[in-house]
């Protein structure tokens, strides 16, 4: 399996774990406050990302993967408000935090490879 599939799949598992984290929620306001935010920004993960592959240059692909970047982190963010308001255990929400993390840093790195291929791109234009 290539990588951009590798991750198609790893961004919807993660989707779908978010879903079921929104379903298990407490019936709180706070809770419903907080888990329609994180529903949003861990399902979008996934659908930026399809666009992402769907980048037509290396310029597109930088600039959408860097809306992967802030949906990942943004849903890092939520997880932790949730963990540290004690609206869920920390250590349920321990394994979906550091699949968040792992995210962030695989996109940032993808980011940091793309944008340099494009500099090596314009000094050998240059």
């Amino acid at each position: 399996m290539s990588q951009p599939e590798e991750l198609r799949k790893r961004t919807k598992e993660f989707a779908l774990r978010i879903i079921r984290l929104f379903r298990a929620l407490p019936k709180t306001e706070e809770a419903r406050i907080i888990g329609r935010q994180v529903l949003r920004s861990g399902t979008s993960v996934a659908a930026n990302y399809r666009a992402t592959c769907r980048a037509r240059s290396k310029a597109e692909f930088v600039a959408r993967i860097g809306q992967v970047i802030e949906e990942a982190d943004e849903t890092v963010f939520w997880l932790e408000l949730l963990s540290e308001s004690g609206i869920i255990p920390g250590d349920r929400l321990n394994p979906l935090l550091a699949k968040a993390n792992e995210l962030v840093a695989i996109f940032v790195v993808s980011r940091k490879t793309a944008t340099g291929k494009i500099k090596l791109d314009r000094a050998a234009a240059a």
